[in-house]
C-alpha cells in the first residue's frame, strides 16, 4: 500500500508521522524515540504519547487545526491545485511554519538551521512590496505556492506571517520562523484595522495579556502588524518556535465544528480544560474569566474555541496571550450572538444577575470573584477608552469607525456593570 508521509519535526526533532494511505485516509504516529524520552510533550493534549497510532478521527483536529478555515481554506486550495477537503495536501505545501513549535515536513527534507533574523538574507518590503501583498492575499490566501513559502495560519480571515526586520516588514526565506502576522482589513467590513487595534489596545490598558498590535499603513492602505507570542528572540537575534493549540485541538473539536451551538466547546469545557491541563490553574482560570467578561464588554461575538490557546514553554503549559478580538457587534451584519453563550445568555441584552450566577455554577468560579471581576473590568474599561483613543487617532486610516468603536464599547461598559 502506498503511504505518503510528512515527518513532524519539534526543535529538531522529529515527533512522529502525519500520514495519509491510497484511501485518503489519515493518521499519526508517535517515533519510539520521542515516545522513550521522558522530557518531550505530546503534540495536543487530545494526542497522548502512546504507541499506538491515531485514527483519523482522533488526529484531525488537530492537525486540520493548523489550516485556515472556511473561504480561506478553499481560495487557498484552488490556488494550490488541490482538494479543500485534503488535510494531508494542505499541509504539505502549507506546513512549513504554523502555530506553535512545529513544521511538516517530507521525508527528504530537514528543518533550515536557524541563524540571527539580521543574518538571514531577507529584504524588507517598501511600501509598493507591501501592497503587492495585500492585493495578492484575496486570491492567494497566505501567498499559498507563491516564491517557495510554506505558511500556515487557522482562522477565517485574511493574514499572512512575516518576518520584522529593525521595524520592516519581510517575507521569510523558505523555512524560516516568522515572527509577526500581518492582517488586512476584512474586505465586507470597513475599519476592521482600527477597530481590532483599538481592542487588543484596550485589554492590554486593563491588564489583560494580550498579544501585542500595531496599526499601520502602505501608500494609504491600512493593515495591522500582530507579534507573534509563539515565537522567541534570543539574545543572539534567534527566533525560536515556542509550541502551542488552540482550545478546540486541545479538546479534540474538529474546526468546523467550533461555535458552541454545532457542538464546540463551551466555557465550561474552556475552563474544564484549564484545571486538566495548566500548570498554575488558579492564574489561568482568572485569564479566562477576565476574558469572557471582557468580549461581552467589547461586543466580541465570534470568541470560540479556536481564539484561545494554550502555550507549551519553560514555564510549563499555560493559556497564551489572548489574540483576535475585535468589537463584532460594530458592524451589523454579523451576528450579536457570542459564540460561547454567557451563563446560558446570548447576548448583552439577555445578561442580567442570574446569568452570572449561571456562569459562575457552570465554570466553577466562585459568584463573588465573578461579580468583582465584572465591575472592575467594565469601570476600568470606561476610563481607559478615552485616554487610548486620543493615542491611537492619530495611527488610524478611518476614525469615524475608531469613534464608533470606542462610543459602542463605552456604552456597553456601563450596561455590563449593571448586570450585575
Amino acid at each position: 500500500m502506498t503511504v505518503r508521509v510528512l515527518n513532524v519535526w519539534w526543535d529538531g526533532r522529529i515527533v512522529g508521522q502525519f500520514t495519509q494511505d491510497k484511501h485518503g485516509d489519515i493518521g499519526f504516529a508517535y517515533t519510539e524515540a520521542w515516545l522513550d524520552d521522558e522530557k518531550t510533550l505530546p503534540l495536543s493534549a487530545s494526542l497522548p504519547k502512546r504507541p499506538e497510532r491515531f485514527s483519523r478521527r482522533e488526529c484531525r483536529p488537530f492537525f486540520g487545526g493548523l489550516l485556515p478555515e472556511e473561504s480561506q481554506r478553499l481560495v487557498a486550495a484552488q490556488a494550490l491545485g488541490v482538494s479543500p477537503a485534503n488535510d494531508f495536501a494542505l499541509l504539505d505545501r502549507l506546513g512549513g511554519d504554523v502555530a506553535g513549535a512545529l513544521q511538516l515536513l517530507p521525508e527528504d527534507q530537514e528543518p533550515i538551521g536557524a541563524g540571527p533574523i539580521a543574518d538571514q538574507q531577507t529584504t524588507p518590503l517598501d511600501e509598493v512590496g507591501i501592497v503587492r501583498i495585500l492585493d495578492a492575499l484575496p486570491t492567494r490566501p497566505l501567498l499559498a505556492g507563491q516564491e517557495g513559502l510554506r505558511l500556515s495560519l487557522a482562522g477565517a480571515q485574511s493574514k499572512v506571517p512575516v518576518v520584522l526586520i529593525d521595524g520592516q516588514v519581510a517575507l521569510p526565506l523558505p523555512g524560516q520562523a516568522t515572527t509577526h502576522i500581518l492582517k488586512p482589513p476584512i474586505a465586507r467590513f470597513p475599519g476592521t484595522t482600527e477597530n481590532e487595534a483599538f481592542v487588543m489596545r484596550l485589554a492590554a490598558a486593563i491588564g489583560l495579556d494580550v498579544a501585542p498590535v500595531e496599526p499601520r499603513s502602505a501608500n494609504g492602505r491600512p493593515f495591522l502588524l500582530a507579534e507573534r507570542y509563539d515565537r522567541y528572540r534570543n539574545a543572539d537575534g534567534v527566533v525560536h518556535r515556542i509550541h502551542q493549540e488552540d482550545f478546540c485541538q486541545a479538546l479534540g473539536v474538529p474546526p468546523e465544528t467550533k461555535y458552541a451551538s454545532e457542538g464546540g466547546p463551551t466555557f465550561r469545557d474552556c475552563f474544564e480544560l484549564l484545571r486538566r491541563v495548566s500548570e498554575r490553574p488558579g492564574p489561568d482560570i482568572a485569564k479566562l474569566l477576565d476574558a469572557a467578561i471582557f468580549n461581552l464588554i467589547v461586543g466580541n461575538a465570534d470568541a470560540h474555541g479556536k481564539n484561545f490557546s494554550i502555550l507549551y514553554d519553560n514555564r510549563g503549559p499555560r493559556m497564551a496571550p489572548l489574540y483576535d478580538l475585535l468589537s463584532t457587534v460594530a458592524h451589523p451584519d454579523l451576528s450579536p450572538k457570542m459564540a460561547m453563550r454567557v451563563g446560558k445568555r446570548a447576548t448583552l441584552a439577555e445578561m442580567d444577575a442570574a446569568g452570572w450566577q449561571a456562569f459562575s455554577k457552570e465554570t466553577g468560579v466562585g459568584l463573588l470573584l465573578v461579580r468583582r471581576r465584572v465591575k472592575e473590568l467594565a469601570d476600568a474599561t470606561g476610563e481607559a477608552i478615552t485616554q487610548l483613543s486620543e493615542k491611537i487617532s492619530p495611527l488610524a486610516a478611518d476614525p469615524v469607525t475608531l469613534n464608533h468603536v470606542a462610543a459602542l464599547i463605552s456604552d456597553r461598559a456601563k450596561l455590563v456593570a449593571l448586570s450585575i
